[in-house]
């Protein structure tokens, strides 16, 4: 299973930015998926979280209403709209996936990891 995150980049306090997470291979069940962040110095948090349906989501509070997370099964493919970000959003950001059903907010809950995608907010 291989896990690809793109769409990072350096953009200007306010703009918007779509990450995007292609899976690879055979994850067994209805996985969910998570977008976690990680910045200089500081541990790995969550940001936001999906069902394998689409129907559950889940946000860190400092994102909420500011970030949406969506999926496309038929692609294999989830996304992280981000929108009027703001210096402190600026991290790496990795996708991962769990086998087992249910978002957790937890990186060791999580088996399959993407390599990140920076992404840095100037002010």
């Amino acid at each position: 299973v291989q896990l690809q995150a793109s769409g990072g980049g350096l953009v200007q306090a306010g703009g918007a930015l779509k990450l995007s997470c292609v899976v690879s291979g055979q994850i067994a069940n209805e996985y969910p998926m998570a977008w976690f962040r990680q910045a200089p110095g500081r541990e790995r948090e969550f940001v936001a979280g999906i069902s394998w349906a689409g129907v559950s989501k889940y946000y860190q509070d400092s994102v909420q209403d500011r970030f949406t997370i969506s999926r496309d099964n038929a692609k294999n493919t989830g996304y992280l709209q981000m929108d009027s970000l703001k210096p402190e959003d600026t991290a790496v950001y990795y996708c991962a996936a769990r086998q087992a059903m249910g978002v957790r907010r937890k990186a060791a809950d999580y088996e399959f990891w993407g390599q990140g995608t920076l992404v840095t907010v100037s002010s």
